[in-house]
């Protein structure tokens, strides 16, 4: 009965990870990770590098073995089943690497007779992929004059050739110049827009704010937190925030400030300019500007360094590392 139920919610999610984990030798690379993403969900899945992101991918696309738990994918568990669960995705892992004299059409048409696809589906598709990924214009030349931007697109659309229903991304901006990045970025907001399912690792916030709907944080092979970007945002408890004054603030109105509910940390960045960390949302944010008037601190701005989501982060991955 519990299996059956077990099966049951797997298929109503493209990604259903249980109690996965993984060991190499003494060290565990992923603890006891259990994970679901809803269809139509792009998730970051986010942490610092040597986190466990890539080892929960390899263990999702059947590239390496799970010490324990399982992956299952459109409720198809990937080690029992690796074909059938594999045949709905496509991934894009770690550095694509291509042979520099074909062109990216004949990449693809290589690609597609792999994978089975008759020649006009393949031409359809490759057309539709390379303007989905903005390289129509460089569809007949060579990938050898390619940029790594350019190349990491073209290992997307790859992936997207056979028209999967989910689209798992390790790092895809890895190594890339900001232009790149960008080009990456602009191509998987697209697919996002779009409705499609993505899971895609990422060691920077920016990124997954920018392009994800959801995020999963971990840490040394730990889920921390999971939830919606928008919540998650809302929900962070600390803040920073800097506020600059008319004059400098003696070392009495920063130790008054230090008392005042909320406040966890006072920091004077001198120029007149003060950072404080406040918890207690819009509440406190609103005592501390009450204390500074109520002291005659002039106050000329008050603006968060950082979003919620970043401080949040930061204070995760910093308790997760004392622990």
């Amino acid at each position: 009965m519990q299996a059956s139920r077990t099966e049951s919610v797997a298929r109503e999610f493209p990604v259903h990870l249980e109690g996965l984990g993984k060991e190499y030798g003494h060290f565990t690379a992923l603890k006891s990770l259990d994970l679901a993403v809803p269809e139509g969900t792009s998730l970051g899945f986010l942490g610092p590098n040597g986190a466990g992101k890539s080892t929960t991918i390899k263990i999702m696309t059947n590239l390496i073995r799970p010490s324990r738990g399982r992956a299952v994918l459109f409720g198809i568990e990937v080690r029992q089943e690796p074909t059938r669960a594999l045949a709905r995705i496509g991934a894009v892992i770690e550095t694509p690497e291509f042979y520099g004299y074909l062109s990216p059409l004949e990449t693809l048409a290589y690609v597609g007779r792999l994978r089975g696809m008759p020649s006009s589906e393949i031409e359809r598709r490759s057309e539709a992929v390379l303007k989905e990924v903005k390289l129509t214009e460089w569809a007949d030349h060579r990938i050898q004059e390619f940029s790594k931007g350019m190349k990491q697109r073209l290992a997307i659309a790859q992936a997207l050739l056979h028209e999967p229903e989910l689209l798992i991304l390790d790092e895809p901006t890895s190594g890339l110049d900001p232009r790149g990045m960008a080009e990456v970025r602009n191509v998987i907001k697209l697919l996002t827009r779009e409705g499609r399912t993505i899971f895609m690792s990422s060691h920077l916030l920016g990124e997954v704010q920018e392009v994800c709907d959801d995020v999963a944080l971990l840490n040394h092979g730990e889920l921390l937190v999971h939830g919606s970007v928008r919540d998650l945002s809302r929900g962070a408890d600390t803040s920073t925030f800097q506020t600059t004054f008319l004059r400098p603030p003696t070392p009495q109105d920063l130790e008054a400030l230090a008392l005042v509910p909320g406040v966890a940390e006072v920091k004077d960045s001198g120029d007149s300019s003060v950072d404080l960390r406040i918890s207690g949302g819009e509440e406190g944010q609103a005592r501390v500007l009450e204390a500074m008037v109520s002291r005659g601190l002039k106050v000329i701005t008050f603006r968060p360094l950082g979003s919620s989501l970043e401080q949040l982060y930061l204070d995760r991955i910093q308790e997760s590392d004392r622990l």
